[in-house]
């Protein structure tokens, strides 16, 4: 009897470095599934193909952390929104920047192409909404009508709606002719992350941090934590990337189709291409990108279709029960027609380009780092066939896949030179087979350890956050030092790096001896977290221990300057400790390597 052969629905596919220091946003090409754009806190815009390991191309300009990004839909411009409020657009098949916004007074939220004019609309924290026209480098018009930071921002694919989602609850949506707010959606309970309209039907999705997604104007259902979401490109589902799963759902009535199981723990944008799912998640100065292939997925139910009253006039009617129920978005039928009417600021409110935005504009760069891959992705033969393709050669599996707990017994399906391979399959001897009651046995085992562990944890997290409310933060890493567990002091550290200005002198003292254990860990995230704490340090303390140590003594009883100097070479001497052990491992590859390799330079005055 032949051995069934097992295979995964969803897997790993690569992880990158795509920064010297975290990345802030990201965002996949829709039309390939294959361009990958990531903004970092180093100030740069990188792209990539997915699944190869070096940098495409990267683009300098912006002189704070980059917070969104955004490709137009045939992937030739991108555009890039700051934490200054600065908005810069980049020619990919040119290699140039093509315009310099300004006018945002805080950092830049979301970003979308208008699918057929040369128009971007952005969200800022500042609450507001403005429609920039990329030809005359000004903005067209400002939305107001939010309380508080803009999500997300998606044009409708007719490109007359703007959808917006922010941190006030609320889904508002707007007419571009008319320059105002048609509906506002109410309905989240909490700060709404995400939304998108239906690629053919008047049906708009949203998902809020309240753990809901809402259809509108369909009820709402629960589902955990959405953070993406996708229509498929024939309108038939949604995906839902959630906490480590991709959930399947439907309307009318709505119900979740299926739900798979995959690692990528905060997923941040997806993609359908050649029916498969690409998923890319970000930690750090880290990008991840994850494979579910959708011909082991199910998309369609047979639960019976609940109509749902429409009362504006249907552009037809259905010819049979399958047809939609909702009207249907009109499109132009090629992006040279009649350019899109849109509502316009009067001429006086109008910014004008100045020598200001012109400079910016030469300082920004588009630097080729691999010209083979840019050719081949930019600059093709035949203008015409545009690559990365919409089909295109498999991508090798990943290097270590460890099949020892799928489940699923291979089901039938169209293998085609166009997908992502799926993982090497492995044979189940028959023998091993377990039943039901086998299987939970197993899995039981070792719960009850973990449960007191995370029981343990949870409780010394408890004590630390008691002190920490307090507002006295030395004392709070003091007590976690104390509790002598490390997984607390990361928790700590891991808040605590976020936030440059809560790092004192007197911290640096009590932590650096803790960052040393860190550094030798044999956990990743351990090593990760000690080396951002360290890189923290260093560039803000390292100058001021090194200056005050070689100052001359001062004249007279100076007790708060011997408290600093006593401080500052207690700091010098534990540096001097770690020094050596940077050093042994910056000849590491991979990430750890490269951030020990900044962390050596970073301590070259010690030596």
């Amino acid at each position: 009897m032949a051995t069934p052969v097992v295979t995964k629905t969803a897997w790993k596919l690569q992880e990158i470095v795509a920064h010297a220091s975290n990345v802030s946003s990201l965002v996949l090409g829709k039309a390939s599934g294959r361009l990958l754009a990531t903004g970092g806190d180093d100030c740069r815009v990188n792209l990539w193909s997915i699944n190869k390991p070096n940098c495409i191309m990267s683009l300098t300009g912006h002189t704070s952390p980059v917070e969104s990004v955004r490709l137009n839909t045939p992937e030739e411009l991108i555009v890039a929104g700051s934490q200054s409020g600065s908005i810069r657009v980049w020619d990919l098949e040119a290699a140039k920047i093509l315009r310099t916004l300004m006018g945002h007074k805080a950092n830049i939220c979301s970003l979308d192409f208008h699918p057929y004019g040369e128009f971007v609309a952005s969200g800022s924290q500042d609450t507001n909404i403005k429609l920039w026209d990329i030809r005359r480098k000004g903005c067209v018009f400002r939305y107001r009508g939010h309380s508080q930071a803009v999500r997300c921002l998606r044009f409708s694919p007719d490109g007359k709606w703007l959808a917006s989602a922010a941190d006030d609850h609320t889904v508002k949506l707007w007419d571009l002719t008319a320059g105002k707010m048609m509906s506002e959606f109410p309905g989240h309970t909490g700060p709404v992350n995400v939304v998108e309209f239906h690629p053919n039907e008047y049906l708009l999705a949203s998902g809020s941090s309240d753990r809901t997604i809402r259809f509108w104007d369909l009820e709402k259902f629960q589902v955990v934590g959405c953070r993406s979401v996708l229509f498929n490109p024939d309108g038939c589902c949604l995906y839902s990337g959630c906490q480590d799963s991709l959930r399947v759902y439907g309307w009318e009535p709505e119900r979740c189709f299926d739900v798979v199981l995959v690692s990528w723990g905060k997923v941040a944008d997806l993609a359908v291409c050649n029916d498969q799912l690409i998923g890319v998640a970000f930690s750090q100065s880290n990008v991840s990108s994850y494979v579910v292939d959708l011909t082991r997925v199910t998309r369609t139910g047979t639960v019976a279709q609940d109509p749902v009253q429409d009362s504006r006039p249907l552009a037809q009617q259905p010819a049979h029960p399958s047809a939609p129920l909702r009207r249907i978005y009109e499109r132009p039928s090629t992006a040279c027609n009649k350019p899109q009417r849109v509502k316009q600021n009067s001429e006086s409110e109008r910014r004008s380009p100045s020598s200001e935005d012109d400079r910016d504009e030469r300082e920004s760069r588009a630097e080729i780092q691999n010209t083979e891959e840019y050719n081949e992705i930019f600059q093709p033969k035949n203008s015409i066939s545009r690559t990365p393709p919409r089909r295109s050669e498999p991508f090798p599996a990943p290097p270590e896949d460890d099949m020892a707990t799928a489940k699923e017994v291979a089901k039938p399906s169209p293998a085609t030179d166009s997908q992502f391979p799926v993982p090497n399959a492995v044979k189940i001897p028959q023998q091993v087979e377990l039943v039901d009651e086998d299987a939970m046995s197993q899995i039981r085992k070792g719960h009850d350890t973990m449960c007191v562990v995370l029981t343990s944890r949870h409780k010394n997290l408890d004590t630390v956050r008691a002190v920490w409310t307090t507002g006295d933060i030395k004392t709070s890493v003091d007590s976690a030092v104390a509790i002598n567990d490390l997984s607390v002091v990361v928790d700590l550290l891991n808040i605590v790096n976020q936030k440059a200005s809560l790092w004192k002198l007197d911290l640096c003292t009590t932590v650096l001896p803790q960052i040393e254990k860190l550094l030798q860990s044999k956990y990743e995230s351990y090593v990760q977290t000690g080396c951002t704490s360290l890189k923290l340090i260093l560039q803000r303390f390292l100058p001021l221990i090194t200056d005050i140590l070689a100052a001359p003594p001062s004249v007279g009883v100076d007790i708060s300057r011997e408290e600093r100097l006593h401080k500052c070479r207690l700091c010098y001497k534990q540096l001097k400790s770690i020094s050596g052990l940077v050093k042994s491992k910056s000849s590491l590859s991979g990430r750890h390597g490269s951030a020990f390799r900044e962390l050596h330079l970073l301590m070259a005055s010690l030596d």
